[in-house]
């Protein structure tokens, strides 16, 4: 009961902690971004740029010049609306978690820093992906409303299941950079399962193309269902099935709280290692 209570309490000054440093975790995530773009000619439109062309190839190119289809979607542009809705939201994913096991590692000096509350690393890289994300994702918006195919008000499904999907990405995300500090191999590891993990997501490819043995192999993939329903939601105007995400929201929740005491049982031993 007293450790349970000493956890409790840990957890409460770590949040006034992060209100306290609000300022200090925004100025960090606008330097970061535009450390991103620092030194070019065009700066920060960079980051318009770039997204806008990767809509412009996966619509127009896949769509019109490939003449790629979408099984049961007549519409020429479905293939590219297909793939966008999967390959934006993945790479909201992609990015936490390719950044998350090095948190601790990068910043080694300032987690030796007694007065720096140590859980605004994980918030930071966390904001700084969700303003990355922000940017393309209402770069996508805009474009679905310049085609005339917006998806109406089940586009705002997309707050939940974002905030679900990264409450997982962020709970185990915190686990393995804890890790990293003593095991480095952690980093190498995630980046090369994310590589294999996209294309055991179906981004690129309807789980209706797969043969019945292999898509019950990709459903297992957690990832599977939060990427088909960001498609269903983009591509037919469908709200997510929400009881089967109330599960996932239950478990989001169980991976910031495992996350959390894991950090709090280790940094002691983090801080000495690094």
């Amino acid at each position: 009961m007293h450790t349970h209570n000493h956890f409790l309490a840990s957890q409460r000054a770590r949040f006034k902690a992060l209100w306290h440093y609000r300022s200090f975790v925004l100025s960090m995530v606008w330097r970061e971004f535009r450390g991103d773009y620092l030194g070019s000619l065009l700066g920060s439109l960079w980051a318009i740029l770039n997204p806008m062309a990767m809509i412009f190839i996966y619509t127009v190119i896949f769509s019109k010049i490939m003449r790629a289809r979408l099984p049961g979607v007549a519409d020429a542009m479905g293939y590219g609306m297909f793939i966008c809705a999967g390959v934006i939201t993945w790479g909201f994913f992609s990015e936490l978690m390719g950044r998350c096991p090095r948190i601790f590692v990068d910043h080694g000096l300032l987690l030796k820093e007694v007065n720096f509350p140590r859980t605004t690393l994980p918030v930071i890289v966390l904001l700084s992906s969700a303003f990355n994300f922000v940017i393309i994702f209402g770069i996508f918006m805009f474009f679905l409303l310049a085609i005339g195919r917006f998806p109406g008000w089940p586009v705002l499904a997309f707050v939940p299941l974002l905030c679900i999907q990264q409450a997982y990405v962020l709970g185990f995300g915190i686990i393995m950079a804890v890790v990293n500090v003593f095991f480095r191999d952690v980093d190498h590891v995630i980046k090369i399962a994310l590589q294999f993990w996209f294309w055991f997501t179906p981004i690129v490819y309807p789980v209706s193309i797969l043969p019945d043995r292999v898509r019950r192999l990709i459903e297992i993939n957690p990832m599977t269902q939060f990427i088909t329903a960001y498609q269903d939601i983009i591509l037919h105007g469908k709200w997510p099935d929400w009881g089967v995400f109330g599960l996932h929201a239950a478990g989001g929740l169980a991976a910031l709280i495992l996350g959390a005491w894991v950090f709090h049982k280790m940094s002691g031993d983090m801080v000495d290692e690094l």
